[in-house]
């Protein structure tokens, strides 16, 4: 099996079938969905087994005691050589998204060390948020893609899980592993791979402290004091909260990612 797509979900109303419909949308069709629910109250896994009617979705229902826990739970029940993760109301970009990844595993020489990415839509402020061309030392400390738009080498999952101490950024921290640690070949797809809802646990204010912490935690665990210093001081002269502001005002977002993406393609 080339995917496993992993949905973890506790209580998701209506957003797990919006997520499970475009899935089963798409073109290629050498995958499953994992569904790791952690307990809900409100039906959802018994309207799945009555409305979808397909071998490819396996539904697990396990308490968890976290999102990054039910994600590493839901990992050791994968069966694919690639693991996705998308949270309930996530969408791919379009119906071919798998399709043109397959195409990228297949003509890689070590596809057991792979992690595929693209590009993102936000529907919050309706923007493409576009994801750096190459990941560098840089990219790692500022603006590593998207979760739900990197495809993972199912190994590179296994071998490193989630680390559950952090309870916002223990995507990142298994990002990073993989780009320091296991050396893992980065490709960029060059194309929109999720359509990203917003407005998660990790984006409420009250988070942002956290948050904060948890990146200072984690880049200084890959990172040397000289290499962190050299990068605060290039987000300093870039002038970094100005443009964190301006990439999540409605107003000014479509303007700084159009922008982002100019760049980029230079």
């Amino acid at each position: 099996m080339k995917f496993s797509i992993i949905v973890v979900c506790l209580n998701p109303g209506e957003k797990l079938q919006q997520t499970l419909t475009n899935i089963l949308g798409q073109t290629y069709t050498d995958f499953e969905i994992v569904i790791k629910d952690g307990g809900s109250k409100d039906g959802s896994p018994e309207l799945v087994k009555e409305n979808f009617k397909d071998e490819r979705i396996c539904i697990y229902e396990e308490r968890d005691r976290s999102i990054y826990n039910a994600m590493n739970q839901a990992v050791g029940y994968a069966k694919g050589e690639f693991v996705i993760f998308m949270n309930c109301g996530d969408l791919f970009y379009s119906k071919d998204v798998l399709a043109k990844a397959a195409k990228q595993i297949d003509a890689h020489p070590h596809p057991e060390n792979l992690v595929l990415y693209g590009d993102t839509y936000g529907e919050k402020n309706d923007v493409m948020i576009a994801a750096p061309p190459a990941i560098t030392g840089f990219t790692c400390y500022r603006n590593i893609p998207c979760h739900q738009a990197c495809i993972y080498a199912a190994g590179l999952c296994k071998a490193k899980p989630f680390t559950e101490n952090y309870k916002i950024r223990a995507d990142y921290d298994h990002f990073l592993w993989c780009y320091y640690v296991s050396k893992a070949d980065m490709v960029y797809l060059n194309f929109p791979v999720a359509s990203y809802e917003g407005g998660g646990y990790s984006e409420s204010k009250e988070n942002r402290k956290r948050d904060k912490e948890e990146h200072r935690q984690i880049t200084s665990s890959y990172m040397s004091k000289g290499e962190l210093l050299r990068y605060r001081g290039i987000m300093l002269l870039t002038l970094a909260p100005l443009r964190s502001f301006m990439a999540e005002s409605k107003v000014f977002a479509g303007v700084y990612h159009w922008l982002k993406d100019r760049l980029y393609r230079k």
